[in-house]
């Protein structure tokens, strides 16, 4: 390294240190660095010859000073810089307006004319092509929130970079078009492949919120479920109570049939008959009502469209389509789901007519135990008072 460029490396490091505002993360020594090594990497390709090898890596170094002072015309203040510390070495004048033109030529929208200015610019956005492209995008995207303090929103600034890369940035030099392009172009699918997963889940988080806003609040479903599922505890409790009376009246009928019945048929039990009768007559009674409370109902089990359209079915029960086809009832279902009114009326239709079925079983089943009890307690005193019969006859 010559002795000027072992100067202006010590001098740029110190600069930055000292004067750089900390909120430039990614235009600070770093960032000086690597366009310093990316340009001598497209040097090494070409033959300028070692004074201008020299000329073009001092303005590599020199060309990001200004920002010590903002970020707005920093070229015009590193050229200015450069000019300042370079005169201070005694450098010759004309190699020192060389080195501002190519200071300037790395402005945005500026196109080189020479092959060193390509050079620069080419080593300036070198990190285009880098694998860590996005990772450095980012710190120049946090740089400019924290200095111009505005926010930049992460998908804002993936399409300020896809413009940059697609439409904006063109490599210069052969080496650099050779080397680094494809990488670049690499760099700018990655970020419209990442645009376009992001616009995916935005669709499916829209179509989500949408089901959301559209479906039935969490309550009501809530409401709904419970209900229903109390509903249903409720009758099974009545078929429960159903069940056991059919079995009690069973065994008492049985009993008697095996035990009393027979011995009727002798004159000196005649007194047992009044008794039997009224017993067995109550079991009978308690047992077919036990019968009709759980007896289902038949229901025609057929809808017409008409009655879809006007809402008057309700789907959710079986009985009001166990007899139509799998394409109709598919089709009601269809337009059952397409509208949340009609799922609640389909609800609350349920409810009401479960209510009513409960209602039914439930008086039906209060009549068979009060038959049953009196059946029992008039039995029991009709088999006392023949006893007491019998025994004065027999006295």
């Amino acid at each position: 390294m010559s002795d000027i460029l072992h100067k202006t490396e010590n001098f740029v490091i110190d600069l930055l240190a000292q004067n750089l505002n900390p909120k430039y993360v990614y235009h600070n020594l770093w960032h000086t660095e690597q366009v310093v090594k990316s340009t001598k990497e497209i040097l090494s390709f070409y033959d300028l010859g070692k004074e201008e090898n020299e000329l073009i890596t001092l303005a590599a170094w020199l060309h990001d000073t200004g920002y010590i002072e903002g970020s707005e015309n920093h070229e015009e203040r590193s050229c200015k810089i450069a000019q300042e510390f370079l005169k201070e070495q005694a450098y010759p004048t004309a190699s020192i307006a060389k080195i501002c033109n190519y200071i300037l030529a790395t402005k945005r929208y500026y196109q080189p004319q020479s092959l060193p200015e390509k050079i620069i610019r080419d080593a300036d956005c070198a990190h285009f092509s880098k694998p860590n492209f996005q990772e450095i995008s980012e710190l120049l995207r946090k740089e400019l929130i924290a200095i111009e303090d505005k926010e930049i929103t992460p998908k804002k600034w993936r399409e300020q970079n896809i413009k940059m890369l697609a439409l904006e940035h063109e490599y210069n030099t052969d080496y650099a078009i050779e080397n680094w392009k494809g990488e670049k172009n690499k760099n700018l699918q990655k970020l419209k492949k990442d645009k376009k997963t992001e616009k995916n889940i935005a669709k499916k988080e829209r179509l989500k919120a949408k089901y959301k806003s559209d479906g039935p609040d969490r309550g009501i479903q809530t409401l709904y479920r419970v209900t229903l599922r109390n509903h249903i505890t409720l009758s099974n409790i009545a078929d429960t109570k159903a069940n056991i009376l059919l079995s009690v009246n069973a065994i008492i009928i049985s009993l008697v049939l095996a035990n009393l019945i027979p011995k009727l048929d002798n004159p000196h039990n005649y007194y047992l008959v009044y008794p039997t009768a009224i017993f067995v007559t109550f079991s009978v009674i308690s047992m077919v009502l036990a019968i009709v409370a759980t007896r289902p109902n038949v229901t025609q089990g057929k809808f017409t469209k008409e009655d879809v359209a006007q809402r008057k079915v309700n789907l959710l029960f079986f009985g009001n389509f166990h007899k139509m086809s799998l394409p109709d009832f598919e089709w009601a279902i269809n337009e059952l789901v397409k509208d949340k009114e009609y799922i609640y009326s389909s609800l609350t239709k349920d409810l009401y007519f479960l209510g009513l079925v409960l209602d039914r079983k439930y008086k039906i089943l209060r009549l068979t135990y009060l038959i049953f009890m009196i059946g029992m307690i008039l039995s029991v005193i009709a088999f006392g008072i023949s006893f007491k019969y019998y025994g004065s006859l027999r006295v």
